[in-house]
């Protein structure tokens, strides 16, 4: 019977393995180009992140977008850059505050200048008590203030994302998320390396209902986490 319990156990396992595998290795999103090209030889990348991806298979988890080099916007988390270029990122950032649990993520390292430059939109909740924000360039952020973190740690890049107020109404819950709902404006600038796959991923713990806020979207490439391909 001891024996008929481990083989039972150990075959339970390898089919919780082997759904990992179809579900999150396998179902790995494509890799799309995304650098939109001016006529300097610098590039663009657009980003959105979403409190809430709002489709299947998991519409309630947390999600980065990215818009490719026709103007869609993709739910894929692997982005593909040009090697030794200079990229001026836009994030539209429509989630909520979270806060950090590490201080030091509220620092901006690795961009042109050491600032992001920051810029509210509709977050001005009744008692929201946040500072606002009009095309603001910053080094740091207070630690209460970040939504998500857009981190490359590779390459020593790090931008924190400043939330809208939680006591904003006008919040998007479905993504793409228009402009028409409430967001922030994050836009920096950052060299790309030589060519390689380099992580990046969210540091802030907002997996809401898992183990840490760290688990589920946080673990998942295609929505918190992914890869520069640079070519």
């Amino acid at each position: 019977m001891r024996i008929l319990g481990v083989a039972a156990t150990l075959a339970a396992l390898v089919a919780l393995v082997a759904v990992y595998v179809v579900y999150f290795l396998e179902a790995s999103p494509a890799t799309v180009s995304t650098a939109v090209m001016n006529s300097d030889g610098s590039a663009n990348l657009t980003l959105q992140v979403v409190g809430a991806y709002g489709k299947h298979p998991f519409p309630d988890w947390v999600s980065y977008l990215v818009k490719d080099t026709s103007g869609e916007w993709r739910h894929t988390t692997i982005w593909k850059l040009p090697a030794h270029t200079l990229v001026h990122v836009t994030v539209y950032q429509f989630d909520s505050q979270t806060g950090l649990r590490n201080n030091f993520l509220a620092q901006v390292r690795g961009t042109v200048g050491g600032t992001a430059t920051y810029t509210d939109t509709g977050n001005t909740g009744k008692g929201s008590g946040l500072p606002v924000y009009n095309n603001t360039a910053l080094s740091v952020l207070p630690p209460a203030e970040p939504a998500h973190t857009f981190t490359v740690p590779g390459i020593d890049l790090s931008v924190p994302l400043v939330g809208i107020s939680n006591a904003t109404e006008n919040v998007c819950g479905v993504a793409p998320c228009s402009m028409k709902y409430a967001h922030t404006t994050i836009a920096f600038s950052f060299r790309t390396p030589g060519a390689g796959s380099y992580r990046w991923q969210c540091f802030v713990p907002c997996a809401f209902a898992f183990l840490y806020g760290f688990g589920g979207p946080m673990q998942t490439v295609g929505y918190m986490d992914g890869l520069l391909d640079v070519t």
